[in-house]
């Protein structure tokens, strides 16, 4: 069974800086997209960072030049790292990935989520 599990998350002052993991396990023969989502109380679920198979990154706009997305294709592990942080940077972050387990059942998995708390 494929899962995603986030680490990483906690309590920081504004302009410190988090970083977050995902690790995917299970039988995984492939992963395609990976992407770090976020919700706020109250609010929707807004995409913060994704990165494609191939390396490349997009990031929200409220978000740029402050947090990177990478990934560690040997470990099946995608991080962002978060710095300059700010107190709406606060939410569940959610990781998401796109993978291709050993039957060749491609599906979209969701990790349970990590909260990230910034503080004024």
């Amino acid at each position: 069974q494929v899962q995603l599990v986030e680490s990483g998350g906690g309590l920081v002052q504004a302009g410190g800086s988090l970083r977050l993991s995902c690790a995917a396990s299970g039988s995984i023969l492939s992963i395609n997209r990976m992407a770090w989502y976020r919700q706020a109380p109250g609010k929707q679920r807004e995409l913060v960072a994704v990165i494609t198979s191939g390396g490349s990154t997009n990031y929200a706009d409220s978000v740029k030049g402050r947090f990177t997305i990478s990934r560690d294709n040997a470990k099946n592990t995608v991080y962002l790292q978060m710095n300059s942080l700010k107190p709406e940077d606060t939410a569940v972050y959610y990781c998401n990935g796109g993978l291709q387990d050993s039957s060749g059942y491609f599906g979209d998995y969701w990790g349970r989520g990590t909260q990230v708390t910034v503080s004024s």
